[in-house]
């Protein structure tokens, strides 16, 4: 760890009470007078969005089940009006999403969270409002639940990814951003504000750390990839440097040197003060569903569930698999059409080319995709090894010579890889999973990164969102066994999301 003395003093009360004038005071929680000003205010806007698409949709349903003229007209459910309903309807909605803290501050602005909260509390509150008419025996006009629960559930989910955008842009800018102060052993402090540093979308900014050792260390720095970060001394110091730092999180990572006893004696500490305490559990790339907390002998016990890969959650994916590809080819045969026609004008050749690539528990097969370059592409690759851009074992051009003129087009927008699904539906292939590996790059394997072979490659997946080509080979890596490991449909289904946006933007394509 490279520790850089600071200018100031650190040490002495006069610089103290400047840097705590400088920075948001810490203050008593019990006063009420936290610091998340702008989590407060992004949540009632949350509320009153919420609450116009609820009712937008419940009147939409009215509207159209029943018509214009009856909206205020009193008809019979069992002796009462849709008017009542639909008022009771939209209280009932509103008030399920407040239940599942879906406009909590800890899943506000941070994707899957909070977008699960808002399906599971429509679903049960449709689910709810069915068994109260079968048990009350209400017989309510199914198609005016048909119209309301697709129709507001999809406007909450859209509203919701709209928001998010906006605190994700402003997060970029540097604003809507959580303070942090880590504490733990050095390399695991350097790991930690490194993954906050790339991740700036999150919103978490390292603005000090404490590290054992380094009592009295107030006023030196550590670098992390360029960037100085403040020590403000060891584990033993967190309260103090709350103040200094002006920190709203405190994060614990390789806890050790503080023990069940530190950190519960930690806790106590900051039970008075506005600030959260977070604790890294060490565990990377294992998603929320695989983990859960029990309670053994008194100690917060953290479980993790085996990957699935067979069964049938695997099964559910590979019918998604069929119907998706079978409506996407249907949907995009005039694309291919005229694509197959520039690509027969531009150059010789066929139209389609076929790469081996390495499949389900290696078995190869070839890869169907539009092709993009002259005929005799694989024989030069020798020739230009030499000028290759690409991550470890995968060879990359910006200004590949092979490329034709409507192949880089096609590139671009990844349109080349659209025959694909014709795999998809050979089994070959998957809409979604890891990067399908050439026969050389599989030859180089080592025990870990062969486990991106238990499932089928995908057309798609994180590395596709993550930054393509411009990924280093360690992050490839990385991405495809975290999805390995942790892929579920709802994941496919963002990813699948995601890759319309990074597709339309050609993010990291050449």
């Amino acid at each position: 760890m490279k520790v850089v003395a600071g200018k100031a003093d650190w040490g002495s009360e006069a610089a103290a009470t400047e840097r705590v004038s400088r920075t948001p005071a810490l203050v008593d929680d019990r006063s009420g007078n936290t610091r998340w000003a702008w989590q407060r205010a992004y949540a009632r806007w949350l509320f009153w969005t919420d609450g116009l698409i609820v009712l937008a949709a419940v009147v939409l349903a009215h509207v159209v089940r029943f018509g214009e003229s009856d909206l205020l007209a009193v008809g019979t459910v069992s002796e009462s009006n849709y008017v009542v309903v639909s008022a009771c309807l939209v209280v009932a909605w509103t008030a399920t999403l407040a239940m599942f803290r879906t406009r909590s501050r800890r899943v506000i602005g941070s994707g899957y969270d909070e977008y699960q909260r808002v399906v599971s509390g429509t679903l049960w509150m449709f689910g709810a409002v069915a068994i109260v008419a079968l048990v009350v025996k209400l017989d309510l006009a199914r198609g005016y639940l048909a119209i309301a629960l697709p129709v507001g559930l999809l406007a909450l989910l859209l509203s919701r990814w709209l928001w998010r955008r906006v605190v994700t842009h402003r997060r970029r800018r540097g604003a809507y951003q959580t303070s942090v102060l880590v504490v733990g052993g050095e390399r695991a402090v350097r790991l930690m504000t490194r993954t906050f540093q790339r991740g700036v979308s999150d919103g978490y900014r390292v603005v000090g750390v404490c590290v054992p050792r380094y009592a009295g260390a107030v006023g030196q720095h550590m670098e992390v990839d360029g960037n100085r970060v403040a020590i403000y001394g060891d584990e033993g110091s967190v309260v103090p440097a709350l103040a200094a730092s002006g920190a709203d999180t405190v994060v614990v990572t390789a806890t050790e040197t503080l023990g069940h006893e530190g950190i519960r004696d930690l806790v106590w500490e900051l039970e008075p003060y506005a600030a959260d305490l977070v604790v890294a559990t060490g565990v990377v790339d294992v998603s929320g569903p695989r983990m859960e907390m029990r309670p053994v002998a008194g100690l917060p016990l953290i479980h993790l569930e085996k990957p699935s890969y067979h069964g049938a959650k695997r099964s559910g994916k590979r019918i998604f698999d069929l119907v998706f590809s079978g409506l996407a080819l249907l949907v995009l045969a005039p694309l291919f059409a005229l694509v197959a026609l520039a690509i027969k004008i531009d150059s010789k050749g066929p139209v389609f080319y076929r790469s081996e690539r390495i499949g389900l528990d290696g078995k190869p097969f070839g890869m169907i995709k539009f092709r993009s370059m002259v005929t005799d592409a694989d024989k030069q690759v020798d020739t230009l090894i030499a000028r290759n851009e690409g991550a470890g074992l995968l060879f990359k051009m910006r200004d590949d010579p092979r490329v034709t003129r409507v192949g880089r087009t096609i590139r671009r927008f990844s349109i080349d890889e659209l025959p694909q699904f014709v795999n998809v539906l050979r089994r070959e292939m998957s809409v979604v999973g890891p990067r399908p590996p050439l026969r050389r790059e599989v030859e180089n394997y080592d025990g870990v990164i062969r486990r991106r072979l238990l499932v089928r490659p995908g057309v798609t997946g994180l590395w596709q969102v993550s930054g393509r080509s411009d990924l280093s080979w360690g992050e490839s890596v990385r991405l495809d066994l975290a999805y390995v490991d942790n892929w579920s449909m709802v994941s496919d289904v963002l990813i699948i999301a995601k890759t319309i946006k990074a597709v339309v933007g050609s993010d990291g394509a050449y």
